[in-house]
């Protein structure tokens, strides 16, 4: 999440991004069509939206991710390994649920356990996946393993990455398609050093996809026939996604397959894209752009396509410094809020709100404020959100409430 050098637009896009702000349903550029939604008849402009947090729980320490099990509790993963559990009749268990803390590197802020999710089948299994910067020299990790049996974990995918302990990346999500999604960092530091967006001979800075209900060969998962990179020479064929800095933070909509990914960037802007499952393959730009301003031109390639974000909002002038990217409303409290996508940032929580729009491109808005220091947006089982903050060690609840519409007099 560390920041780094300012770029010489950055008033510019400050600029637009304040103008953006002062629009409650503001549309920016689509990169696809709409994304199905059957209660799009219901939905009302975001301006009517507002979001309200409640706490339920405190004590945790640095929570990071969370995620929701069958059975209606909510798993949060803590930074040194440790795993939690939260339930709304129950509260918080005094006792984790998970302990890793053996296997975790934690010697930087942003190394430790990073993701977690449980198995499509978890209600028969068990079966959790995880991500984590792993002992002694801080691999990104993927891994697997019964809740509870930690003995019993199979690491599945590594990635070195000693150099420097920042960008990470390290969410973990099962796609509608039955594959594990797992996001990485570029390597740290700052300007992409080792020049791993562009470079498809590694996993770092990529969104993965894996089969992990097989085994081929000594690996034990199988990379999917329609991956895009399976025969491109010297290229890793578990990429899904390139071109990204920090990608910490994304979700899969389970009504469309669809990604949201918060992308953190680097001095200038943070950035939200959206990838449909026809775009598997697709360059996000990093490190010949930053969002969408040419950020390397020496990263650059002719006749490469790069696919824009959909939504960026400039750091400095609203002094934020790196998007929580979150998760797609599909709950049924709030009818009039499905289909939309809710982030936020880790220093300034506003809560940005993004939805396609019915004659294309994306309509967005601030609609409300996070507790300080939100790291993740989850969804439980009925599809109801919660967020994370960080240093407070707090776990609250999210609901929306309509807002009437502003008439004129």
């Amino acid at each position: 999440m560390s920041r780094w050098r300012r770029h010489p637009a950055t008033l510019l896009v400050g600029l637009l991004v304040l103008a953006l702000f002062a629009m409650p349903s503001a549309s920016v550029s689509a990169t696809g069509a709409p994304a199905a939604d059957t209660s799009r008849s219901r939905a009302v402009p975001l301006s009517e939206l507002t979001v309200v947090s409640e706490q339920v729980a405190s004590g945790l320490q640095r929570p990071i991710a969370i995620t929701g099990l069958p059975d209606g509790r909510m798993l949060i993963a803590e930074k040194n390994g440790t795993v939690r559990a939260y339930h709304p009749d129950t509260g918080l268990a005094a006792e984790p649920v998970l302990d890793l803390t053996a296997r975790i590197d934690t010697s930087d802020n942003e190394r430790g356990l990073l993701g977690i999710t449980p198995a499509p089948n978890f209600a028969r299994t068990g079966m959790l996946y995880v991500a984590y910067t792993s002992l002694p020299a801080g691999a990104l990790t993927l891994a697997r393993l019964p809740i509870g049996a930690p003995e019993r974990l199979q690491v599945l995918l590594t990635q070195e990455h000693a150099e420097y302990g920042n960008h990470n990346g390290g969410q973990v999500a099962f796609g509608r398609d039955g594959y594990l999604y797992w996001s990485t960092g570029d390597g740290g530091h700052a300007n992409d050093p080792f020049k791993a967006g562009q470079d498809l001979g590694t996993l770092l800075g990529k969104i993965v996809r894996i089969d992990v209900n097989r085994a081929c060969g000594a690996k034990p998962y199988c990379v999917p026939s329609t991956n895009p990179f399976v025969r491109t020479p010297g290229a890793r064929p578990e990429i899904w996604l390139y071109g990204l800095r920090n990608p910490w933070k994304f979700s899969v909509d389970p009504v469309d397959n669809s990604l949201w990914i918060g992308d953190v960037g680097q001095g200038l802007v943070e950035e939200i894209n959206h990838i449909r499952p026809w775009q598997g393959g697709a360059n996000l730009g990093w490190s010949c752009k930053e969002g969408t301003p040419v950020f390397d031109a020496g990263q650059c390639r002719p006749g490469v396509r790069y696919v824009d974000p959909i939504f960026e909002y400039e750091h400095f002038l609203t002094e934020s410094c790196s998007v929580i990217g979150g998760v797609v409303y599909r709950g049924s409290r709030t009818p009039a809020a499905r289909g939309t996508y809710i982030a936020s940032d880790y220093c300034a929580p506003r809560v940005f709100a993004v939805r396609p729009a019915r004659g294309g491109g994306y309509e967005t808005a601030v609609i409300g404020d996070f507790p300080t220091q939100p790291t993740a947006i989850g969804a439980d089982v009925h599809g109801e959100l919660y967020v994370l903050s960080d240093y407070p060690g707090w776990l609250s609840r999210v609901r929306f409430e309509l807002v009437p519409p502003v008439t004129g007099g």
